[in-house]
């Protein structure tokens, strides 16, 4: 067996323990002081040299640098505004809660680190380790790249895992995404629409802001049934649609929000046009005013056909032609609508995003991410750390 796996599995007991404090500890946001001082001391702890570039944003280069290459590997660190309901000894009490896994990829990667770092001598190039925080609101990735994770040394690709639970799929089997877009781009949208208030009794005297949000809603479905080529794939969908508090009362205004999903930054731009467009005409048409304000936008997760190429040779050298299977063969046509700020890092260096099978209903993992009773295989952790390291240490290899 290779010695990099020898050394994971070894890892085991102490990734578990890491795994638990940081899942017992889950916050939100750019703000997570409890989990970045913790991976900033661990990483210490290993004689690792971490800095802080942002709030909570930590940057960890190894390597002695015999060529000027750099791999990046990301792991996002926040969690979920959610009360857990997991059956979990170790679950969280703070009303947040580690839904999505990203405990796991924090722990993955400070085993990669130690990995890494008892092989610095070997090293041909630099690894450059991105603790990273905000995924959920598609913020951490875009702040650290403006404060330079991508330079300092200059990174050159990036890879990064995402672990998956409560669906058919074994733990620890790897999946590897096709060559281009994976995940989808996304855009959060709110259409504030003003009228004009009065009696529920006498609506002539006044501008019902409730008819026209609920005109809009239809106007916006048109977009993507009458405006798209149909062979692509884009999802406009309203979550929110309020306004008003009294039953016999028009209100002054009425609020609707919601998100676009999209995979090509053309669809991306020109449906972002046309709901601002279609809103306001809209308004304009029931002769009232309507604000539309876009917020927490990331591209789509695009993902480098070199990088892939590299991912399969390297999961069939250590793990065994078996370890992986394509995206495409667990997701039709090889996308998903679910997004991914990792994306700010692939529209700059060449990327590629691994998914990384950690639970399903064989033990007792049957709910999905983002699920309050989501609950993770821990047995994965030692694969994880390896599949990162690997990763890295083949990729300066293959990059001399």
């Amino acid at each position: 067996m290779n010695s990099l796996l020898i050394d994971a599995d070894a890892l085991q007991a102490e990734l578990v323990s890491h795994r638990n404090y940081i899942h017992q500890n889950p916050e939100v946001g750019l703000h997570l002081p409890i989990t970045s001082g913790y991976v900033f001391k661990t990483l210490e702890s290993m004689g690792c040299n971490p800095q802080k570039i942002t709030d909570s944003g930590i940057v960890a280069v190894i390597g002695k640098g015999t060529i000027d290459k750099t791999v990046l590997l990301r792991a996002d660190m926040d969690a979920l505004n959610i009360k857990e309901e997991a059956d979990f000894d170790n679950k969280s009490e703070n009303g947040n809660m580690h839904a999505c896994g990203h405990d796991l990829h924090t722990t993955m990667l400070l085993g990669a680190a130690k990995l890494l770092k008892d092989r610095e001598d070997e090293l041909e190039g630099y690894v450059k380790l991105m603790f990273q925080p905000a995924e959920e609101t598609f913020e951490g990735a875009k702040e650290m790249i403006e404060a330079g994770v991508l330079e300092n040394p200059t990174v050159n690709a990036a890879m990064g895992i995402h672990v998956s639970t409560g669906i058919q799929f074994p733990a620890g089997g790897v999946i590897v995404p096709e060559a281009g877009p994976s995940m989808a781009g996304a855009d959060w949208f709110k259409i504030t629409v003003k009228g004009k208030g009065c009696h529920g009794a006498m609506p002539h005297l006044g501008v019902d802001p409730l008819n026209v949000i609920a005109n809009i809603y239809f106007g916006l479905k048109e977009i993507i049934s009458r405006e798209i080529v149909a062979l692509d794939t884009a999802v406009l969908t309203v979550g929110v649609m309020q306004g008003g508090s009294v039953n016999n009362v028009i209100p002054e205004t009425a609020e609707l929000r919601g998100t676009l999903r999209t995979f090509t930054e053309k669809n991306r731009g020109f449906i972002v046009q046309r709901i601002q467009e279609v809103a306001e005409g809209i308004a304009k048409t029931y002769r009232s005013e309507a604000t539309v304000e876009f917020s927490n936008g990331t591209p789509a997760l695009v993902n480098n056909p070199d990088s892939i190429a590299l991912a399969k040779e390297f999961l069939s050298e250590y793990f065994g032609e078996n370890s992986f299977v394509t995206l495409g063969k667990v997701a039709p046509g090889g996308k998903g609508m679910g997004s991914e700020d990792f994306a700010f890092v692939s529209q700059e260096v060449p990327t590629v995003q691994l998914t990384l099978g950690a639970g399903n209903s064989q033990n007792g993992c049957i709910y999905p991410l983002h699920h309050p009773k989501a609950l993770f295989d821990e047995s994965v952790l030692s694969k994880g750390a390896a599949v990162y390291a690997g990763y890295a240490i083949e990729w300066l290899k293959k990059n001399r």
